[in-house]
């Protein structure tokens, strides 16, 4: 299933750097905390939540500026944000990243 992604993306010209589906119970207990925030509307701990993720790096399906939002998900022993964060699609879709957008999990429910 994967390899024909992969020659679908390829077809279409568009390579989305997807690590694979997570399912939520798979994340870290940050993330999911994250989400439950995300799904109540806040309240978030960090100023950048819910600020628009422009997908500059074209990680994720092209969509409209202001499409995605992204917020932090804590990491322990960190001094600022860490690297991960969840980026959430008006539609519901949800990404996590760990390694600050280099590459993307789809999040299943």
């Amino acid at each position: 299933m994967r390899a024909l992604a992969l020659v679908f993306a390829l077809v279409c010209g568009q390579v989305l750097a997807f690590a694979g589906d997570l399912r939520v119970a798979e994340l870290p207990a940050e993330a999911r905390q994250t989400i439950a925030l995300v799904r109540a509307g806040g309240p978030f701990p960090y100023a950048r939540d819910g600020a628009v993720f422009s997908n500059r790096e074209g990680q994720l399906p092209k969509r409209k500026r202001g499409y995605y939002h992204e917020y932090t998900v804590k990491t322990p022993g960190a001094r600022d944000r860490g690297a991960r964060r969840i980026v959430a699609g008006e539609r519901g879709e949800i990404y996590y990243t760990d390694d600050h957008y280099r590459s993307f999990r789809r999040i299943l429910e």
